[in-house]
């Protein structure tokens, strides 16, 4: 790819990053329209996916542009290898040239070539915590689609989309608490209206009610909330 080529294309996922960090976007749309862009910016390419791997190594696909990548996680789940879960736990970049004379992943790349089109892929590790692990991949039909400057693209596009992906993820986190404390305000006022108690009491109260149920301390707040202001 021309070097200015590709500095535009990257250009134009950077405004993609901004404006979605300036919306009140949800996580789903924002890996929907990632995943979109990355595609249409990786030469070669003919789809894409954001897949999600669990400690546990459950196989999770986030966002697909269509139906190949879905199933190629599903086979990732079955056979527990492949691709996506070496670039998530091993490698931070998983390429395969060609799909009937990969070795790597017996199982995985013999029931992709009897179920799918699919011959090249190229996966790219997003982040990694404590609990799960995310990767961005590439998917084509014909073999030897992805070269060395490809898997260097790809390595900016996983970069860029793990910044916006993360971005968005502390948003959501942040709105929930905001939520979260509002209701269990709600249900402060009400407990304390209630029973002539203060604040602190009534919290107390709150988080009794949640220890002794083994419920969430916002869904008894919500539950207490809704109670009294039924619909």
């Amino acid at each position: 790819m021309a070097a200015d080529r590709r500095s535009r294309l990257i250009g134009e996922l950077a405004e993609l990053v901004q404006t979605l960090q300036q919306q009140d976007t949800d996580v789903d749309t924002v890996l929907r329209e990632l995943t979109q862009s990355a595609v249409k910016i990786m030469p070669g390419a003919q789809s894409a996916a954001i897949t999600i791997v669990s400690r546990d190594r459950t196989v999770r696909t986030a966002s697909a542009t269509n139906r190949y990548p879905v199933l190629l996680d599903q086979i990732q789940q079955r056979h527990d290898q492949g691709p996506c879960l070496s670039a998530v736990w091993e490698q931070h970049v998983v390429r395969i040239n060609d799909m009937t004379l990969e070795d790597r992943w017996p199982a995985y790349c013999r029931e992709t070539v009897e179920e799918s089109p699919i011959r090249s892929v190229m996966s790219f590790q997003l982040f990694a915590d404590h609990h799960r692990m995310g990767a961005l991949s590439f998917y084509a039909e014909q073999p030897n689609v992805f070269d060395d400057e490809a898997a260097e693209l790809g390595l900016i596009l996983a970069t860029h989309t793990a910044l916006a992906w993360n971005m968005s993820r502390r948003d959501e986190q942040f709105r929930s608490a905001l939520a979260s404390r509002d209701i269990i305000g709600q249900a402060k006022g009400m407990i304390m209206e209630r029973f002539k108690i203060d604040a602190v009491q009534a919290f107390e109260l709150l988080k009794r009610l949640s220890q002794n149920s083994n419920t969430p301390l916002v869904v008894v707040a919500r539950q207490l909330v809704e109670a009294e202001h039924p619909d």
